[in-house]
C-alpha cells in the first residue's frame, strides 16, 4: 500500500507523524509500503531506505489557526503520479484527502483509495467548497476519521459516512524511555506543555494559570516547542519556575514525558485527537487538558478536563493534581496511572495498523466506489 501525506514529512506535525508511524507498523507486520509527500529535509523517523519518496518542497499555507506546509506546484503533482505508477500499490491511503497537493493529485488516480480525515473545526468557505469536496471524496472507496469530531467536520463538507479508527501511538517508546537521560534542576513537581506556540494551543492560558500555582506549591513548568508567539510568551511568562526547552527530538520528548508528573494540554479549539495525551498516559504522567471534543474522547475518565480558556479553572485543576502528585494519591496514585496506561494502549500503533488492514481489505472488496462507506 501507499500512504500519502499532503504535509511536509520532515516537519513535525500530527498528520505526518501518523503517516510515518503507520508505515513503520505496517512494515514490521510484513507489508510492502511506500510513503509519499513533500520533503524539506531529513526525516525524524527511521524507515528503510527507499520507503519514502519526496514529491517536492513545501510552502507555508495558513490553515485551521496554524500553518500547514504543502507542495502545491504542478511538478509535485507529476512526481506524485509518477511514484504511484512505479510502485503500483493495491491500496492508496490518503491522509487529509481534501488538502491541496499530493493527496488531491492521488485522488485523480484509479484504484482502491482510502481517505483518513484528521481535521476538526469550522472550515472557512465550506458552502462554496462543498460541491467540489463531495465530488473528490466520492472517489474514495472507504472514508475514515480519527475521531467523531473529525468525522463531523468532514461530513459537513463532503457528506458520506466515516469509520472511526483513531490515531496511533508508539506505545513502547514512551513507556520504556530511559529516565536517567534527563536530569531535573530540582525535585519539584513538574508540569509539561508540548505544542506549537500559537494562540489555539492555549499556552498563554497555561502560563497565566501556572503563575497562580507555582508560588504556592513550588511546581516547575517545562515548555516544549516553538512558534510565532514564543518570544512574546517568554516575556510574559518568564521566571525561574518555567524552563523553555525549545523543539525536542522524539527521544528527548519521550524522556521528558516519562519524567514529567503532569502533561497539560490547554488547547482552545481545533484539536481532533489528542495524541500527546496518549503519549503522556503511556509515560505515566497525569493528564490535565481542555474539555474539547477531541481531547475528551481520548481522555475519558483517565484525566482532568477543564473549560478551554479558563485560567482560574486550569489553576485549580493543576493545584489539585500537583497536590495528588506530592501525596501519591488520587489521579497520581499507582493504580490510577496503571489504569490510564491500559486505557491508552488501545491506540497503540500496532493495534491501529490492524484496524487499517481491515479497512484496506474492505476497500479492495468488489462494490461501488464513492458510497462513502
Amino acid at each position: 500500500m501507499a500512504l500519502v501525506s499532503p504535509y511536509s514529512l520532515s516537519v513535525p506535525g500530527g498528520v505526518q507523524g501518523q503517516v510515518l508511524g503507520l508505515a513503520a507498523a505496517l512494515l514490521v507486520a510484513g507489508h510492502e509500503v511506500a510513503v509519499l509527500g513533500p520533503l524539506d529535509g531529513p526525516l525524524r523517523v527511521r524507515l528503510p531506505p527507499g520507503t519514502v519518496t519526496g514529491v517536492g518542497r513545501s510552502v507555508p499555507v495558513p490553515a485551521n489557526g496554524s500553518v500547514a506546509r504543502l507542495a502545491i506546484n504542478p511538478l509535485s503533482s507529476a512526481r506524485t503520479l509518477h511514484a504511484l505508477a512505479g510502485f503500483r500499490p493495491d491500496v492508496v491511503h490518503l491522509h487529509e484527502p481534501l488538502a491541496p497537493g499530493a493527496t488531491w493529485t492521488a485522488l485523480l488516480r484509479g484504484g482502491a483509495k482510502v481517505g483518513t480525515f484528521h481535521r476538526a473545526g469550522v472550515v472557512t468557505g465550506a458552502p462554496l467548497l462543498a460541491p467540489a469536496a463531495r465530488r473528490l471524496a466520492g472517489r474514495l472507496a472507504v472514508r475514515t476519521a480519527v475521531s467523531e469530531d473529525a468525522a463531523a467536520t468532514a461530513r459537513a463538507l463532503a457528506g458520506g459516512t466515516y469509520r472511526i479508527v483513531g490515531n496511533g501511538v508508539d506505545f513502547g517508546r514512551f513507556s520504556e524511555a530511559e529516565l536517567g537521560a534527563v536530569t531535573r534542576a530540582s525535585s519539584a513537581p513538574t508540569v509539561l506543555f508540548v505544542g506549537r506556540h500559537e494562540p489555539r494551543k492555549g499556552l498563554a492560558v497555561l502560563l497565566d494559570a501556572f503563575g497562580r500555582l507555582a508560588p504556592v506549591l513550588g511546581a516547575q513548568l517545562w515548555v516544549a516547542g516553538e512558534g510565532p508567539e514564543t518570544a512574546e510568551l517568554r516575556r510574559l511568562g518568564g521566571g525561574r519556575a518555567v524552563e523553555w526547552l525549545g523543539r525536542l527530538d522524539d527521544d528527548e520528548l519521550a524522556r521528558r514525558l516519562r519524567q514529567a508528573d503532569v502533561l497539560c494540554a490547554p488547547a482552545l479549539h481545533g484539536e481532533s485527537f489528542g495524541v500527546v495525551l496518549l503519549e503522556a498516559m503511556a509515560g505515566r504522567a497525569v493528564v490535565v487538558a481542555s474539555d474539547i471534543p477531541g481531547y475528551a474522547a481520548v481522555v475519558g475518565a483517565h484525566g482532568v478536563l477543564v473549560p478551554p480558556g479558563d485560567a482560574i479553572a486550569l489553576a485549580g485543576a493543576l493545584s489539585a493534581v500537583v497536590s495528588d502528585v506530592m501525596g501519591g494519591r488520587g489521579s497520581a496514585s499507582a493504580e490510577s496511572l496503571d489504569g490510564a496506561a491500559a486505557h491508552a494502549r488501545q491506540w497503540s500503533m500496532d493495534v491501529v495498523a490492524q484496524r487499517y488492514l481491515e479497512v484496506y481489505a474492505d476497500a479492495l472488496a468488489p462494490g461501488p466506489v464513492g458510497s462513502g462507506s
